[in-house]
């Protein structure tokens, strides 16, 4: 049976990588009284604050009754909000709430300090180069992901209009 080395294999110690990020950050939100699911939609919407509800349960990769059932309880916390969106009533936008802030803060401070430990003893240099690496793999991949919806989505449309 064919063994390959995957001690160098970027895509295992990405995932390690981030993974060891999650545990590290969880024992810092389990002091503040956040579960990872919690901190997880705040981390989200500090970065995107008003998104949608499908958009948000898309891009946390849950499905929209768990993640409907996670903010009705931080909507009764007082953390976050669901509004009515102004063009599809049916769509519910989440906004985070004036009360939240303190959490926010305490957050944030949690993470540099989380980043902080992870980049001991990387130069500046080194740091910067990672994070320029980083984020051209992420445009490769969303750009793949782009080409490859668009062939889909073509292969659909082509096969629907055959059976017509």
């Amino acid at each position: 049976m064919f063994r390959e080395d995957l001690s160098r294999n970027f895509g295992i110690i990405l995932h390690d990588v981030a993974r060891l990020l999650r545990l590290s950050y969880d024992r810092r939100m389990r002091a503040l009284g956040l579960t990872r699911s919690q901190w997880w939609v705040l981390t989200h919407l500090y970065r995107n604050d008003g998104v949608t509800q499908s958009e948000l349960a898309q891009v946390l990769e849950i499905d929209k009754p768990s993640l409907g059932r996670l903010l009705d309880r931080m909507e009764t916390s007082g953390w976050v909000t669901r509004e009515e969106d102004a063009k599809d009533r049916r769509a519910k936008r989440v906004l985070l709430t004036q009360e939240v802030g303190p959490a926010m803060k305490k957050m944030r401070a949690a993470a540099a300090e989380t980043r902080k430990e992870a980049l001991f003893e990387i130069s500046e240099r080194e740091q910067e180069q990672f994070v320029d690496t980083l984020l051209k793999l992420k445009a490769n991949l969303a750009s793949l992901e782009n080409r490859t919806f668009c062939e889909e989505s073509s292969l659909e449309k082509t096969t629907e209009s055959l059976g017509q």
